[in-house]
């Protein structure tokens, strides 16, 4: 049976990486809906590859330069709630879209029952409660589309979540692994984005640099698994092989290894509960290989702690923590706030949230609001 896919932020690295898979296998999937922001050369070119039955462009101003290189019966959708949707012309919706916006998303898909691929882990981190909500819709499926989680999640096929004892998140440890804080005082931004193992954007390059991304990703870990914080652990694994562990009451641990390839957790997602037949991330087995694990360094990245402390705090804190570092980070990006700034201007901004409930989108769009006025304003305080 052909699936029918839509790729929202197809443009962007987890988006064409999907394209790539979708391509790759015709007779298992047709993509039938693709969507981004403003890359509108190469929305035109994908538009042109897999003719689409329909195109999304989130910035209505460029509508104008797209629809006349689309192909014919192709509908073009515009503005700001376009992708939101495109993801409901489709069986399964893959959210590749960057940031906060793809929020509507993951709301459109899971509310038309759609199984959803979600590499947009703000969508949990920022409206965890509100997408709960609509988790339970009748059809609604979601599958996670990053490494750690979709090895969390192939994990759990190993056991009953009431056995469950632990999930441990790996960390690559980025590119300051081993530095101690005075040895940070003075990065780059290019020392910063210089990550050993992974190939991603520039924010969550970053975020990985800080342990931002890992605490985030402990955040998504709650939501997508109903587990407490206190029994989510993060280790730093150089390696990045183990992708991810959980440990069950019985002292067993299991672990999903590979070689880092986002396209493993891409064709999880689109092929689950099968698996796709091309091995990605495969393993020589029969090579030399060593696996080393040791603790994060909470002195020298306190953002670790800050997104469990938002975590905690419930409600929306986890959203205004997520807003906060949107902008402390964009802040570091442009050269306003040095990289150990990005956690002290964090700090001070959480201590303000103002406890604010999460109980609609509404609610969570205004903390999100108030956070990044409150971050800006800190911000130009220290600049």
């Amino acid at each position: 049976m052909i699936s029918r896919v839509a790729v929202l932020g197809s443009t962007g690295s987890i988006g064409t990486q999907t394209l790539d898979i979708a391509a790759a296998a015709p007779d298992r999937y047709d993509v039938v809906a693709i969507g981004a922001a403003r890359s509108v050369d190469l929305l035109a070119e994908q538009a042109e590859r897999f003719r689409p039955s329909v195109v999304a462009i989130a910035d209505a101003s460029l509508a104008a330069d797209l629809v006349d290189r689309l192909p014919d019966g192709t509908e073009l959708l515009a503005g700001e709630m376009a992708m939101a949707e495109a993801a409901t012309a489709a069986d399964m919706v893959v959210n590749g879209v960057v940031g906060f916006a793809g929020l509507p998303v993951t709301m459109a898909a899971l509310e038309a029952g759609r199984r959803l691929g979600l590499a947009n882990k703000e969508s949990l981190i920022a409206a965890g409660p509100v997408v709960r909500a609509a988790r339970a819709m009748p059809g609604a499926e979601l599958l996670p589309v990053d490494s750690e989680h979709c090895a969390v999640h192939q994990c759990l096929r190993g056991g009953d979540r009431e056995e469950v004892e632990r999930i441990v998140l790996t960390a690559s440890g980025g590119p300051f692994r081993g530095r101690s804080r005075a040895d940070l005082a003075d990065v780059t931004v290019e020392d910063a984005l210089a990550h050993p193992t992974w190939s991603m954007g520039r924010k969550i390059t970053v975020d990985s640099s800080t342990l931002m991304n890992k605490g985030l990703e402990v955040i998504e870990a709650h939501e997508l698994f109903d587990i407490d914080y206190d029994r989510i652990d993060v280790v730093v694994h150089p390696q990045s092989i183990v992708h991810s562990m959980v440990s069950f009451r019985d002292g067993v641990t299991m672990a999903q290894l590979s070689h880092p390839d986002m396209r493993t957790c891409i064709g999880y997602a689109l092929a689950f509960p099968d698996r796709l037949d091309v091995p990605f991330g495969a393993i020589d087995w029969t090579g030399a290989l060593h696996l080393d694990f040791e603790p994060p360094d909470r002195a020298a990245f306190p953002c670790l702690d800050l997104a469990f402390a938002a975590g905690r705090l419930g409600a929306t804190a986890p959203a205004w923590l997520n807003a906060a570092n949107e902008v402390a980070v964009a802040a570091f990006l442009d050269g306003r706030l040095s990289w150990i700034g990005i956690a002290e201007v964090l700090a001070d901004v959480l201590e303000a949230w103002p406890d604010l409930p999460a109980d609609s989108i509404d609610a969570v769009l205004d903390a999100d609001a108030r956070a990044r006025a409150a971050t800006m304003a800190r911000v130009e305080a220290v600049a």
